[in-house]
């Protein structure tokens, strides 16, 4: 039946057994369509009317059809709807260089205050995404968490700028903190995983090749190196070497403006994807109640005579 076809299955099928009841009422009226009616005149000759002896069954039918679809409503049929997706989990990692450099004026403040407004602009591109905040130095500091509540970036603007705080020291060992980003981003069970390390100095501890020692073990595990080098438009050759190692790539960022246009650059490189998760099932009563309803007109039309009668 067409209805059925826009049916894929039913909350409710242990119901279903309860249709017997109709198809048994349905027999017995069949089974029952040729009883003699009685005629005031015996020996008299009867015209064979065949069409309104099938009108008359299925008058009396029509109550065992209604049954039929009461008891299909209370089974609540169910039908395909859209399938539900989400945006597929993408774990990144900032890693923010803190060191005395990072003061140098760049636009109308520095290329610290520059580089974190242009992350929570990012935040904006990667709506879903799981985000974590590293700052280094000549030493680490993890300072947010992976986590989708990105109100943890500015709260951490204030407290962590360089000219505030030197307790991880002036120099610059991006080798030692993408190993702490690294662990942090294995930890993770699931989604992709990428670092952005957005700093504006050549490190010591990537030198003599340990820059492709720290690009096989992200590329072991999984993750995707980009790097934003601020002010120098010169970007040390290791840093480059270790990024397209990764499969990410290296990018010069000499103004805000320029900055800003990077970030989104790396959106565009590292798209999120979307993934379906299940397959959601609606309700489906329409047709069962447009049914219904014209069995219903169609059994009060046939109330007003369409029955049998003793003569």
């Amino acid at each position: 039946m067409i209805v059925f076809g826009m049916v894929d299955t039913f909350e409710r099928p242990w119901l279903l057994p309860l249709l017997a009841l109709p198809a048994l009422l349905l027999a017995w009226i069949w089974r029952g369509a040729q009883r003699p009616v009685a005629l005031p005149l015996d020996h008299g000759v009867r015209a064979d009317r065949r069409v309104l002896r099938g009108l008359l069954v299925f008058a009396e039918c029509l109550p065992a059809l209604l049954l039929a679809v009461a008891i299909l409503l209370l089974c609540v049929p169910l039908a395909t709807g859209s399938p539900v997706t989400q945006r597929k989990l993408t774990n990144i990692e900032f890693c923010v260089d803190c060191s005395g450099s990072m003061t140098a004026p760049f636009g109308e403040g520095t290329r610290y205050d520059a580089s974190m407004a242009a992350i929570r602009e990012f935040l904006d591109f990667r709506e879903g995404d799981a985000f974590g905040l590293t700052f280094f130095a000549s030493d680490v500091v993890r300072w947010c968490p992976l986590t989708r509540d990105t109100s943890a970036f500015a709260c951490a603007l204030p407290f962590m700028k360089p000219d505030s705080q030197r307790a991880i020291g002036g120099g610059t060992m991006i080798g030692r903190a993408l190993i702490n980003c690294r662990r942090v981003l294995e930890e993770q069970a699931s989604g992709d995983r990428m670092i952005i390390l957005v700093s504006d100095g050549q490190s010591s501890d990537l030198l003599n090749g340990a820059n492709e020692e720290r690009a096989r073990e992200l590329q072991q595990a999984g993750i995707t190196l980009f790097c934003i080098h601020i002010g120098d438009p010169n970007i040390p050759d290791e840093i480059v070497t270790m990024a397209r190692l990764t499969g990410g790539e290296a990018f010069v960022s000499g103004d805000p403006t320029a900055l800003q246009s990077v970030f989104q650059r790396i959106d565009g490189m590292k798209p999120a994807e979307i993934e379906q998760v299940a397959v959601e099932y609606v309700d489906e009563f329409r047709p069962f109640c447009a049914g219904g309803m014209v069995l219903v007109l169609l059994w009060l039309l046939a109330a007003y005579g369409l029955r049998y009668v003793p003569w």
